[in-house]
């Protein structure tokens, strides 16, 4: 981390490191999904494996970043509508593509709302 951040924004930060890794998590298990349905395999298991993986995701993250915990509440009843398993995994995939995007923003912004600023490190000698 190349800029400072204070103490709100580091927990945040710890927020989102253990979000993006438990989505990682979730990632696994969509594409193990994927590889059943090209096999013609059951999909059964795997929803209760998302569903699993996906619930401690979004309670972590509903306090403090609650659009994105509904869009991972929105994937958990995504991977149990009906429809073709197909689109099912297309879905998923692409409501995990939402996430990873909106977890990424988050931490963009977390970084720039909680930035300090580093006095005497540039050398501020510009003003005479």
């Amino acid at each position: 981390m190349a800029s400072k951040v204070d103490g709100p924004g580091l927990a945040k930060l710890e927020t989102l490191d253990r979000a993006v890794k438990d989505i990682q998590r979730l990632n696994t298990v969509i594409e193990r999904m994927a590889q059943a349905q090209r096999m013609n395999q059951p999909l059964a298991p795997f929803r209760q494996q998302i569903h699993r993986a996906a619930t401690p995701v979004a309670s972590l993250l509903k306090i403090q970043f609650g659009p994105i915990a509904d869009m991972i509440t929105n994937l958990v009843l995504v991977s149990t509508r009906g429809g073709t398993d197909q689109q099912k995994v297309r879905l998923l995939r692409e409501s995990l593509a939402q996430i990873r995007v909106h977890l990424e923003m988050a931490d963009a912004k977390v970084k720039k709302a909680h930035a300090l600023e580093d006095k005497g490190k540039e050398g501020d000698s510009s003003a005479h």
